[in-house]
């Protein structure tokens, strides 16, 4: 397996307000789980992400989801973000966050997009939707890609078939709905939480 410039499961925010995510946050990082992303097309996404990156910035790799542009980057930079996670391949944006010294993980779902990411900056790469694709796809794909990049697998992805994701030899995961949807209570994250990091581990 790859050297991973990521913790192994990135905790995915989708929907998560403002006063709601240091709790929820809380109950991530208690659990085991160190990377934590708020995608941008949360409600105020840039205020949830100073808030998590002051709480929980020094215990964790806290940013962004959904990022699209530069500009975007850019913002959540100025709000503490250090994790950029895209769901395509986009040159420039994987460039600009790498020059700023954030981690970048891009979406990719060929060959082609993988290279283009790595050639761009990117030494973390997610394989998006992977559910559609399957572990098949992964290691076909990792078979060619450099050893040095890591390759998560995100969309469709969990505890239940986790397994099948390990036996290709995936460098982590992202979760999403399986760990947070909104409105969920932190006592019911850490539960899930604590449940992904056992199957993980186990």
């Amino acid at each position: 397996m790859s050297a991973s410039p990521l913790p192994p499961i990135v905790a995915i925010l989708r929907g998560v307000k403002p006063d709601e995510v240091v709790d929820i946050a809380a109950a991530l990082v208690g659990a085991g789980v160190s990377a934590i992303e708020v995608p941008l097309n949360s409600p105020d996404p840039l205020e949830s992400i100073r808030r998590l990156c002051e709480a929980f910035g020094d215990q964790a790799l806290c940013g962004a989801g959904t990022v699209l542009t530069t500009d975007a980057v850019d913002a959540v930079a100025k709000a503490g973000g250090m994790l950029i996670v895209t769901p395509n391949t986009d040159p420039a944006v994987i460039a600009h966050a790498a020059a700023l010294g954030l981690t970048v993980m891009p979406g990719f779902a060929t060959p082609t997009e993988a290279f283009a990411a790595i050639k761009a900056g990117a030494r973390a790469l997610k394989l998006f939707p992977a559910g559609t694709f399957g572990p098949g796809h992964l290691k076909a794909v990792k078979d060619v890609l450099p050893r040095d990049v890591a390759v998560y697998a995100v969309g469709g992805v969990g505890a239940g078939n986790l397994d099948a994701w390990r036996a290709v030899g995936v460098d982590g995961i992202g979760v999403g709905g399986e760990l947070y949807r909104p409105g969920d209570r932190a006592a019911d994250v850490a539960e899930r939480a604590a449940r992904l990091v056992a199957a993980w581990h186990g």
